[in-house]
């Protein structure tokens, strides 16, 4: 995969990670992808197992990579229940796939990261607060602190950290049923987010007129926030 940049994208194998890996083939990028599910997606793509629930495992492979130019945590699950039927190893669950993950990772890769790289979390726009999602939105929430935190230590070195919030997405995650008590809703457009859609906003924040932007939340919700 030499000559080409390279980016790290986690939750490759289905919904929002396996179009920004996509996206990113497409414009040229030589991706690397975590996933429990192995993933084929063309020459320029190296899949690699990874159990995203165990930080410190998730670490020593990382040990392992060549230099990545972008960082994209996309792997995550949702749990949901309303208070008073909270389950605390749902919320241990959530909190190691999007928040211990993304730690033991870029703890890994952007210290060896070229100046000038990108890291992109996706988060979600329940980290504001959504009913029966109390769990969920607060591993999202844990990711803007985070994120914006790096965004500010990493400044010095041109890298920027941004946060890509989708609202209700067409990806399988909908139909878990670890995630029934909270059934989607249709958002003020009329249709669920598409993950190609994501993907473009993504592929431009981790492209070379993402620059100037560092530190900042961006949410795709079709008008869920309406």
């Amino acid at each position: 995969m030499t000559g080409a940049r390279h980016a790290i994208v986690t939750g490759c194998s289905s919904g929002i990670g396996r179009a920004i890996a996509e996206r990113l083939l497409a414009d040229g990028w030589a991706v690397t992808g975590l996933s429990r599910s192995e993933t084929s997606l063309g020459p320029r793509f190296r899949w690699l197992h990874a159990d995203l629930s165990d930080p410190a495992s998730v670490a020593e492979t990382a040990a392992g990579f060549d230099p990545a130019d972008a960082l994209v945590h996309a792997a995550g699950y949702q749990r949901t229940a309303l208070l008073g039927e909270l389950d605390p190893e749902a919320l241990a669950g959530m909190f190691a796939v999007h928040v211990g993950a993304a730690s033991a990772l870029a703890n890994e890769v952007v210290p060896r990261m070229p100046d000038g790289g990108r890291v992109l979390l996706i988060g979600s726009r329940t980290s504001t607060g959504a009913a029966g999602k109390s769990q969920y939105a607060a591993t999202k929430a844990a990711l803007m602190g985070m994120g914006r935190t790096w965004a500010q230590e990493l400044a010095p070195r041109g890298i920027t950290v941004n946060v890509l919030s989708p609202g209700p997405t067409d990806t399988p995650m909908l139909a878990d049923p670890g995630r029934a008590a909270t059934p989607p809703m249709l958002p003020a457009l009329g249709q669920l987010v598409d993950p190609e859609d994501v993907a473009a906003l993504a592929g431009f924040l981790l492209g070379p007129h993402g620059k100037s932007i560092t530190g900042q939340n961006y949410v795709i919700c079709g008008g869920a926030s309406l």
